[in-house]
């Protein structure tokens, strides 16, 4: 049965266990955790900007960076004032309630603006990632029938263009950096307030608020049709877990700097639930080193969300920093230091160890100004507490962050559960899962190990273009994720990989691929791996290298001049990814073992057509335009 775990505190929701029923063998097959926030039964996340206005008008809400670097803040009362006028623009342009609207820009104040001022005009919202090609921009404005769509650029606006004439719903097209808010602002002068009254209160928690088109690993992409309450359902549960990070815990009001693609639905979800909390929001359109750090630097969020590979990154350039120093042995100390200081605060969080020693919080000290606070500056200086998703991030990692003085909360979820559904309970953490259920969320294994979710943030269905509505894809309330999973004792959740990527090698040993490359990927000479193995005797890898470490991996070897078709048949090169492989073996059987590798001279990417826009692997493309050299893997 649920149970409490931890005294309530004034304001902090009390941490509850989750339910949690067993199989026939004895293993818990099943946990629940209760909602923390009632059901939202009327509204629309329409409603948000102008609820913050009425509530808090001065409150700072989000910040917009201006062109020295600094960054403004933008009020409550003058966000809302904002939205409707974009929305009043958007109606004197003809559209109607239900229209959809595709935005295809990255990450920036206007994309957050017109989300808003669409749900204001009744509209539906489809996000595009301004890294499509013609031909997925296409398909998903075909698929949708967008009737507009903004882009950011004169680029992204030519493409669209050329697509026009197979885009017969298309109507409006408008590019974001020409002054088209301007333009929609004095377009819709003369639109009466009571007209966008009216088109606000026909929505409510049911009505769909966007189609997020999920990365495609194979075949075409699928909108997922997610409603005004499945948001709902989703940040305001998250809110009431997360609340050392939505709620400010100190005099410093909390903030978070958005850098993940708005397109994406964790950082669409976060926006949201930023909004709801009145989070001051800023946004960084560059993931490039150098902007993103000047950004981090000048905004100094209280709070992060990421994916592993940034965290990784942040981690690596720390060490090569230290190495190129000559300090290196150092930096290795101090890690170790972290990770063993954030183990021991999980273990007394579970009560299953008395917490830091005294001479383990006196080297933690030690190493804090030396090693920890260049990591934090790194981060903006002020972090404390990143959410992270996308991919396993690995209790090792996750431990060295919670020693140097930033919580990681883990969380898994699909586009089809409004993100999140499992996360890291503030309270009690297991590092190397992604946590418990999130409050009001369900999580059941399949006989099989497939990972079946249930609750409010579960989406409608997918998008039915001849029907304009949503198809149910869900079985008796539960949705089929697609991922292998295992819950432990306590309902944490472990997430072991892909259903369909399991590799079955000759022999018969059935091999899940995930744990060997996230492994991998953390080295920091490795960008991406890929295991194969599919009806061959053993299991082997491909390996592309990471710029910035390959980079500095010359520098310090003094080997800059050697040409990367060369270097990838380095002896010493390959001496070093051989110890990261002999490291990742460590977390199988020798039958799953990785027993050949060749590094690649490129790397795989989206414009390749080897990764999906959130960096996920396509196997297929992949194994198809590298068949010769996995065979070559095998012969002899």
């Amino acid at each position: 049965m649920s149970t409490p775990s931890s005294a309530a505190v004034p304001g902090v929701p009390v941490l509850v266990e989750p339910t949690r029923v067993r199989g026939a063998d004895g293993t818990v097959r099943e946990a629940s955790v209760p909602r923390f926030a009632p059901i939202v039964r009327s509204g629309s996340l329409a409603e948000i900007p102008f609820d913050n206005a009425r509530e808090a008008p001065s409150e700072a809400v989000l910040s917009r960076k201006r062109a020295d670097g600094s960054w403004q803040d933008v009020s409550a009362a003058d966000f809302a004032a904002e939205v409707l006028a974009v929305a009043k623009g958007l109606v004197a342009e003809g559209l109607q309630p239900g229209d959809r609207v595709a935005i295809m820009a990255p990450t920036t104040y206007e994309w957050t603006l017109l989300d808003f001022a669409s749900w204001v005009a009744g509209l539906v919202t489809v996000p595009v990632y301004p890294t499509s090609s013609a031909f997925q921009t296409r398909w998903i404005l075909q698929d949708s029938g967008a009737a507009a769509c903004a882009v950011e650029g004169k680029e992204l606006g030519r493409m669209v263009s050329l697509e026009r004439q197979q885009l017969g719903d298309l109507t409006h097209l408008w590019q974001l950096d020409t002054g088209v808010i301007g333009r929609l602002k004095k377009l819709g002068r003369h639109i009466p307030d009571a007209v966008i009254a009216a088109r606000r209160a026909t929505l409510g928690p049911d009505t769909p608020a966007t189609l997020i088109y999920t990365s495609g690993t194979t075949g075409r992409p699928k909108g997922c049709v997610l409603t005004h309450g499945n948001f709902f359902a989703e940040v305001d549960n998250a809110i009431a877990l997360l609340h050392p990070v939505f709620t400010s815990v100190s005099k410093r009001p909390a903030s978070t700097l958005l850098f993940l693609p708005l397109s994406h639905v964790f950082g669409r979800m976060v926006a949201i639930g930023c909004m709801r909390a009145r989070v001051r929001l800023g946004h960084a359109p560059s993931i490039r080193t150098e902007d993103l750090l000047a950004d981090l630097a000048g905004f100094r969020p209280s709070f992060l969300l990421a994916i592993p590979y940034v965290l990784e990154k942040v981690y690596n350039t720390g060490r090569a920093t230290a190495e190129k120093m000559g300090r290196v042995s150092s930096f290795d100390r101090a890690a170790r230091v972290a990770e063993r200081y954030g183990e021991a605060v999980e273990a007394a969080e579970h009560g299953t160890g008395p917490g830091p020693g005294l001479g383990l919080r006196a080297a933690r000290a030690l190493y804090d100004p030396l090693v920890y606070r260049r990591i934090r500056a790194a981060l903006g200086g002020q972090v404390r507490y990143v959410i992270c998703g996308g991919s396993p991030l690995g209790s090792r990692l996750a431990a060295f962050y919670a020693g140097a003085g930033i919580q990681i909360f883990e969380g898994y979820g699909l586009t089809e559960t409004t993100a999140a559904a499992t996360v890291t309970p503030p309270l009690k953490p297991r590092l190397g899962t992604v946590g418990w259920p999130l409050p009001g969320t369900a999580v059941r294994i399949a006989d099989d190990g497939e990972v079946l979710l249930r609750g409010g943030q579960v989406f409608r269905g997918y998008w039915d273009t001849a029907r304009n509505e949503a198809v149910p894809d869900r079985d008796d309330g539960w949705f089929a994720t697609g991922d292998l999973g295992a819950l432990d004792e306590e309902g944490y959740l472990t997430i072991t990989g892909r259903k369909k990527d399991i590799l079955i090698t000759s022999g018969g040993k059935n091999v899940i691929p995930a744990p060997l490359e996230d492994w991998l990927r953390a080295h920091p000479l490795v960008s991406q791996c890929i295991v194969v193995g599919d009806n061959r005797p053993f299991v082997s890898a491909l390996i592309t290298l990471e710029p910035d470490g390959l980079a500095h991996w010359r520098r310090m070897r003094k080997k800059e001049g050697v040409p990367l078709s060369e270097l990838v048949r380095d002896e010493e090169l390959r001496s070093t990814l051989q110890r990261a492989v002999d490291e990742a073996n460590r977390l199988v059987s020798r039958a799953e073992s990785i027993r050949t590798f060749t590094v690649l001279p490129k790397d795989f990417t989206e414009e390749s057509g080897h990764l999906t826009p959130s960096l996920k692997l396509k196997r297929d493309a992949i194994t198809r335009d590298f068949a010769e050299e996995i065979e070559a893997l095998y012969r002899g």
